[in-house]
């Protein structure tokens, strides 16, 4: 049986279903699975040397004040590397968060090598992934992790308390007020959605690969500092109520890519106020 396809598991979210264009343009069999369709994990696997796992039932936000939401996440995890077992020579590439598991590190930008000590449950639960996929890698099974900072553009949906750029713009097209939690200078990374398919496509060339890998612009930008760019590219005002700080809300984190780029030659290249003003032009059209 031929293992040329690649398995993008949770892959009609936002990521997901970029890398899916890209790789059907790319002439790759692709083969889309859902979170909740573990039948078809199971019967689509042999055909596939690389998985990519990017699915996700939480955010920061949902979990929050459930915890136990994150054991759903787990488990899928955990059914996925229990079939691996059985293809030792297909290549996992998983979906992290760079945004999360860091909590405030001690200095910026942070390295993978940096203490992970998540403040969120989100973040815990990704952490927790991340542990067994370390394990199952320790094992001898090729697996690559990536931890993304905040992605945004073209093709993101609104998710309550998920995805600050996205979120900003709409309530700009509504004319809608966003609550802001604490004083808005929170500091953030953010990659433009194609700077992620051009980094995940450069792993899958190499099968083999098992590093860990920070995956963001590398530049910082607060909240208010967003809101103004989101501002520029809109030409208008956008509403804003300032609620109390939240205890689960990283304070500062900026993603170090030297490792990727030594590994790839690969770097940001969609600066955030270019890619804000695409992902507004989107909008508009959408």
């Amino acid at each position: 049986m031929s293992r040329d396809g690649v398995m993008l598991l949770g892959g009609a979210g936002f990521i997901g279903s970029a890398l899916a264009k890209r790789l059907m343009q790319e002439k790759m069999p692709v083969h889309i699975v859902g979170r909740h369709d573990e039948d078809r994990l199971e019967h689509v696997l042999p055909q596939c040397g690389t998985v990519i796992h990017l699915a996700s039932a939480t955010t920061p936000g949902s979990s929050a004040t459930q915890p136990n939401l994150e054991l759903g996440n787990l488990a899928l995890t955990l059914r996925l590397l229990g079939l691996l077992k059985n293809q030792p020579e297909t290549h996992l590439a998983f979906f992290s968060s760079g945004g999360t598991v860091y909590g405030n590190p001690d200095r910026l930008p942070v390295t993978e090598n940096s203490p992970i000590t998540p403040l969120s449950s989100h973040g815990a639960g990704k952490a927790s992934q991340e542990a067994f996929c370390q394990a199952f890698r320790a094992q001898g099974h090729a697996v690559t992790i990536l931890r993304p900072s905040n992605a945004y553009g073209p093709g993101q949906t609104v998710k309550s308390g998920f995805g600050l750029v996205r979120t900003m713009l709409e309530h700009l097209r509504r004319g809608t007020t966003m609550d802001i939690w604490g004083d808005g200078e929170n500091i953030h990374d953010f990659v433009y959605i194609d700077d992620i398919v051009d980094a995940t496509m450069g792993l899958l060339k190499l099968p083999q690969d098992s590093g860990t890998y920070n995956l963001g612009s590398g530049v910082g930008y607060s909240v208010n500092q967003v809101r103004a760019i989101v501002e520029a590219a809109c030409g208008k005002e956008l509403q804003t109520s300032y609620r109390p700080a939240r205890g689960m809300d990283v304070r500062s984190v900026v993603l170090d890519n030297t490792r990727i780029h030594a590994r790839l030659g690969w770097q940001a290249a969609v600066g955030l106020t270019d890619g804000v003003a695409r992902t507004w032009n989107w909008l508009q059209q959408a």
